[in-house]
C-alpha cells in the first residue's frame, strides 16, 4: 500500500499529465513526450524538472508494482503542483527566496481526496473540450497569418527577445545561446539581480595586442538568421569608470574573434593624449579595418555625457537605464543609443554607414581590456531582442 505522500505524487504526475497532452496517462511517456512536457513545465512555471527525470516518474506511475518506488525532492513536486494549480511565473533564485517552503506542493497534498481516486474532484481549469475549441481557434489565426505572410512575400517572421527569466546555463543553451570562454567564477555570479543576466567587465578585449591573444570571458553568442536585422540590448545602471570598461553588442563572422568584427559599447574614456579634459562615457563603434584586421578603426565615438568627479551621483542618476540598437539591412549599418533615469527615452543615432562585414554570429559582452588594475564592474542585461526585417 502506497503512503499518502507517494499516493498524491501519483495523483499529481497524472494532472501534469492530462493538463499538457488532454487525456489520461496510459502507458509510461516516449523520449518525444518526456521533453514536450518538460518544456510546458518550463514555460508555465519557470522552473526546471529534467525530461528524463520525467519519463522515470511516469515507468513508476504506470508500473502498478508496489515494491517499486520514486522519491522526487520536495521541490520538484512543488515545481509539478505550480504547473497543475497554473502558479505565477517564477526562477529557482525567487522561490528559495519567497517560496522557499514549498507552499504549493502542501497545498495540493492538503486538498486532495485520499484513499478512493487518483484525481481530486476539482474543476479542472482548462476542460478538455474547451482545450479543443481553443486549439482549433489557435489552429485557424496560424493558418491565416501564414497566408499572409505568403501573400505579402515577407521575411520579417522571425523575432527573439530573451527577457532572462532564467539564466540556468541549460535554459540559455536551449534558448540559442553559445557561451564562449566560461570564467567560472564569475560565471557564478551572473544571478546576481533576479531577471537579469549580470555580465562582468573582465580582462579580456576582441582585439589582440603584441603580448595578449583575443579572448572576451563569459562572451554570450547566437546565430543570426537573416542579413538583415535590428538588434537591441537594454542594460540597468552601467556606470563605466575606468578605461576600457564597456558592455554592448559584438558581430563576428566566426565564433573565434579572428574574423572581421564589428563592436558596439558604452565605454569610459579619459585618455585624451597629455591634455587635461573631463572624462566622458561614451557610445563607440569599432570596425575591423579589411586591409589588417589586427588594427581596428575606431568609426564612432559620440559623448553621452562629460563630467567632473563631483558629478559622479548625476551621472549615476542619468545612467540608470541605457540601451544599445544595431540595425542591418544588407551593408548598411545604423548604431543607435538611449539613456536615462527612466524607461523609453528615445533613441539617438551614433553612426550610419556602409561596413564590409557579413557577419554570421552575434554576442553580448562586457569586458576591460587587457588591463588588471580595475575591479571588474557589473553590467545588468534587462533584456536582449533580435528580429529579422526584409531586405528590399
Amino acid at each position: 500500500m502506497k503512503d499518502l505522500n507517494d499516493a498524491a505524487f501519483i495523483s499529481l504526475f497524472k494532472e501534469a499529465y492530462q493538463k499538457c497532452f488532454g487525456h489520461p496517462l496510459s502507458t509510461a511517456l516516449s523520449e518525444t513526450e518526456s521533453r514536450h512536457l518538460a518544456s510546458q513545465i518550463f514555460e508555465v512555471t519557470g522552473l526546471v524538472i529534467g525530461a528524463k527525470s520525467l519519463k522515470n516518474y511516469s515507468i513508476y506511475v504506470t508500473s502498478h508494482v508496489e515494491d517499486r518506488s520514486e522519491n522526487p525532492s520536495v521541490a520538484t513536486l512543488d515545481t509539478l503542483a505550480r504547473y497543475v494549480l497554473d502558479a505565477p511565473y517564477t526562477t529557482e533564485v525567487q522561490r528559495k527566496d519567497n517560496e522557499g517552503s514549498y507552499p504549493w506542493w502542501f497545498q495540493y497534498k492538503s486538498d486532495i481526496t485520499l484513499p478512493g481516486h487518483e484525481f481530486r474532484k476539482r474543476k479542472i481549469s482548462f476542460p478538455v473540450m474547451r482545450l479543443l475549441a481553443i486549439s482549433g481557434i489557435v489552429v485557424f489565426v496560424l493558418i491565416c497569418m501564414v497566408l499572409m505572410i505568403r501573400v505579402y512575400q515577407t521575411k520579417s517572421d522571425a523575432y527573439f527577445k530573451e527577457a532572462f527569466r532564467s539564466v540556468n546555463e541549460d535554459v540559455l543553451t536551449r534558448n540559442g545561446w553559445i557561451i564562449k570562454d566560461k570564467d567560472a567564477e564569475w560565471w557564478k555570479k551572473r544571478y546576481q539581480r533576479s531577471g537579469q543576466l549580470t555580465l562582468y567587465t573582465l580582462r579580456g578585449d576582441n582585439w589582440a595586442d603584441s603580448a595578449n591573444s583575443p579572448v572576451i570571458k563569459n562572451l554570450m553568442l547566437r546565430e543570426l538568421t537573416s542579413d538583415c536585422f535590428v538588434a537591441e540590448i537594454n542594460l540597468d545602471e552601467f556606470l563605466p569608470l575606468q578605461n576600457w570598461q564597456q558592455a554592448g553588442i559584438l558581430l563576428l563572422e566566426d565564433t573565434t574573434l579572428s574574423s572581421k568584427s564589428v563592436r558596439l559599447s558604452i565605454a569610459y574614456n579619459d585618455y585624451f593624449g597629455g591634455y587635461k579634459k573631463p572624462g566622458e562615457i561614451i557610445v563607440q563603434a569599432i570596425n575591423s579595418n579589411k586591409n589588417d584586421l589586427s588594427k581596428p578603426e575606431e568609426i564612432a565615438h559620440v559623448p553621452m555625457l562629460t563630467f567632473t568627479p563631483e558629478q559622479a551621483k548625476l551621472v549615476a542618476q542619468n545612467m540608470q537605464r541605457s540601451a544599445l540598437k544595431i540595425e542591418k539591412k544588407g551593408n548598411h549599418f545604423r548604431f543607435l543609443y538611449s539613456m536615462g533615469s527612466r524607461e523609453n527615452f528615445a533613441f539617438k543615432e551614433a553612426l550610419s554607414k556602409d561596413l564590409d562585414i557579413e557577419p554570421k554570429y552575434i554576442g553580448i559582452f562586457a569586458l576591460q581590456g587587457f588591463v588588471d588594475k580595475p575591479q571588474p564592474i557589473p553590467a545588468h542585461i534587462k533584456y536582449f531582442s533580435i528580429m529579422d526585417t526584409r531586405c528590399n
